[in-house]
């Protein structure tokens, strides 16, 4: 199989451990596989792909797309290192408000699965990182939102507490306010 799936403690956010086969050219993985993908329960089909550059203690987030724009995400970082948050906003759902996060690199080659229904972000650990990451639905500047990355009721142990921060990401409302 060529890639190995973990559900996280919020199941709905899976991690992706691709197989990778080295050899004295580099490497070769395959980072999807529809039918692979689909057994696992991932029925997302991506329509939109985006790639960010960002230097050591840029925090992307708390982002996510209202309806009928929500977005399901399939994010790897291809250079670098990062720190990556998805967040429950799913109001009747058992595990809204709380938050799941782990550590995605060019080393581990690892893939995060987000789906509809959850706020992402992901900080910088490294001097610089590129992520790449997938979507079953179109931005739309008019559904953009999100939650402040410190929100104090959601407790985020972000690694690194220098950051750099875009004033609107500085000014999204509280978890609350959903």
């Amino acid at each position: 199989m060529p890639f190995e799936f973990k559900r996280l403690e919020i199941p709905d956010v899976i991690l992706i451990t691709p197989k990778v086969f080295y050899d004295e050219r580099g490497f070769f993985m395959e980072t999807y596989q529809k039918d692979e993908f689909t057994k696992a329960g991932i029925a997302s089909e991506f329509v939109q792909q985006n790639h960010s550059k960002s230097v050591k203690g840029v925090l992307r987030g708390l982002h996510y797309q209202k309806e009928p724009y929500a977005q399901a995400k399939l994010v790897r970082c291809v250079r670098g290192e990062i720190f990556d948050v998805a967040v429950d906003i799913r109001k009747n759902s058992p595990t809204f408000g709380k938050y799941v996060s782990t550590i995605l690199s060019e080393e581990n080659k690892n893939m995060l699965h987000i789906p509809r229904g959850f706020a992402h972000g992901f900080e910088v650990l490294s001097d610089e990182a590129e992520v790449v990451y997938s979507v079953d639905n179109i931005y739309s500047k008019d559904s953009e939102s999100g939650i402040i990355w410190n929100d104090p009721n959601i407790r985020i142990e972000w690694p690194i507490k220098e950051l750099i921060l875009l004033e609107k990401d500085k000014r999204w409302p509280y978890m609350e306010k959903l």
